[in-house]
């Protein structure tokens, strides 16, 4: 977690503004610089926009799989900070897990759970919020996350990075930490939904940590045009500030699959094509039209705003996505900004599975460490809000054996009907007994043990090592346990 004093927040912004204004007394002039270069750019993409073109690279996996994407190809990736990689999945494939999904969603009742006020990061944003939904481990998003083709995928774009110099890696661009993401599946016709343009990865931060102002040296410097957006060093230990669905992992890349077919008016993503907006917008608060105290659309823990106020030349270049289809990802970098249209004008629904680029380092094994609990008791995410809507399908797995393969019933079915809640599916150890030979109900509470006459088996210790959702009350996984009899 990011070392800052919220309580002095505007007090820290007031003298970071002195102190940059003292340094650089010329500071308007180059600022008047970067906006010419910018408004090059921001007219380029306009004009392609005006034309029905996309200024956004697009690339097939097999490029990818087979290692022949050009140069030039790499070099626009790089200078837009995105690009969409057609084919990463089957298309039967990802409608299947479209399907999946649907299906997860009502078995998991979550509409009845949802809870309200829980998720506040873009509580500024003028959308509010869009049509995300609070799940994590449903059997679609982790064979999406898990896949090789994704691995393939990520690894081509981590190392477009810069990840190691002069001896140290920064990260292994090869090794993925999964970071558990949500889904968005938005209705046709929906108006209100829409999610206004932001950067991820921190607000406040970029200005007052230590890491960002290293990550952003030249940019402070006013040597915005030497600033090398896919540099791995310091961004790394860069981390946001402590609050629900601030990412604490560090992303190269953030990304979705999607899982149907959507494009410009079918309420999807946006994005401004230009890796170098995040000069403008880290220098536009210096600028003395802006009050002492503001940072320009920052607000702590919450995304950074890219608002009309202050970076009306930047939102010209904000353009839908090109028509993608069930299997194509889209990825942009962090510094990227990024959006959802307002209203979804299709006539089916879009659907996405939030997936990053999260490599091994330091930062992200702690943060799996942070996750890895979260998993196993099918709660929400570290980085999101606790809603939890997964929770109550993991609760009190019990099995005899001291590892073994069964299927898991939900909580609230054990006692009912005096009914064991298990049916066993494998043994680990060829002398074990099986159930149902093993146990059966007591009828005076808990289950008789039949290795011991009148025994009543008491399951204590129950840790789950892994799951894998069938249905709404129905796992396969596999779990140790304790079993003591009871006379």
């Amino acid at each position: 977690m990011v070392n800052l004093d919220l309580d002095q927040f505007q007090e820290q912004t007031v003298l970071l503004k002195k102190q940059f204004r003292d340094k650089h007394p010329k500071f308007e002039n180059r600022f008047k610089w970067l906006e010419e270069k910018l408004l090059e750019q921001i007219e380029a993409i306009e004009e392609q926009n005006s034309l029905g073109k996309s200024t956004i690279p697009e690339l097939d996996f097999h490029r990818i799989e087979n290692g022949n994407v050009d140069e030039g190809v790499i070099q626009q990736i790089k200078k837009s900070g995105s690009v969409v990689i057609r084919n990463v999945f089957p298309s039967e494939r990802a409608e299947a897990w479209f399907q999946s999904l649907e299906d997860y969603v009502q078995e998991n009742d979550y509409f009845s759970k949802q809870k309200e006020g829980l998720d506040r990061y873009f509580s500024d944003l003028k959308s509010d919020r869009p049509q995300i939904y609070g799940i994590y481990w449903s059997k679609a998003q982790i064979e999406a996350r898990q896949d090789e083709a994704m691995a393939k995928t990520r690894s081509f774009l981590n190392r477009l990075w810069d990840f190691e110099s002069n001896g140290k890696k920064y990260f292994h661009p090869d090794r993925e930490c999964t970071y558990a993401d949500r889904i968005r599946m938005r209705e046709p016709g929906d108006q209100s939904l829409g999610l206004s343009p932001h950067m991820d990865a921190g607000s406040v931060e970029r200005w007052l940590d230590p890491a960002y102002k290293r990550t952003y040296s030249k940019i402070f410097e006013t040597k915005w045009e030497k600033y090398n957006p896919f540099s791995g060093a310091f961004r790394y230990e860069a981390e946001g500030i402590d609050s629900p669905a601030v990412c604490r992992a560090f992303r190269t890349w953030q990304g979705w699959t999607a899982l149907s077919s959507q494009g410009p008016g079918d309420g999807t993503l946006q994005l401004i094509p230009c890796i170098d907006t995040i000069a403008y917008i880290l220098m536009r608060p210096m600028l003395e039209d802006v009050p002492e105290e503001v940072l320009c659309g920052a607000e702590p823990g919450r995304a950074q705003a890219v608002t009309a106020e202050w970076h009306s030349l930047l939102l010209r270049g904000l353009v839908s996505i090109p028509r993608v289809e069930p299997g194509d990802t889209v990825w942009w970098h962090s510094d990227v900004v990024h959006g959802v249209e307002e209203i979804h004008q299709g006539s089916q629904m879009s659907s996405v599975i939030y997936i990053g680029a999260a490599p091994l380092c330091e930062r992200n094994q702690t943060f799996l460490e942070r996750q890895k609990p979260c998993f196993l008791e099918g709660r929400s995410s570290p980085d999101f809000a606790e809603e939890d809507y997964e929770r109550d399908q993991l609760i009190d797995m019990i099995s005899f054996q001291e590892e073994a393969a069964i299927v898991l019933f939900d909580t609230n079915a054990i006692g009912e009907n005096d009914a064991f809640p298990i049916d066993y599916r494998g043994m680990v150890n060829a002398y074990a007994k099986t159930y149902p030979a093993l146990i059966r109900p007591s009828g005076v509470g808990g289950f008789a043990y039949n290795g011991v006459e009148g025994g009543i088996a008491r399951f204590t210790n129950t840790r789950v090592a892994n799951s894998d959702p069938l249905s709404t009350n129905l796992y396969h996984g596999t779990v140790r346990v304790t079993m003591e009899v009871i006379n």
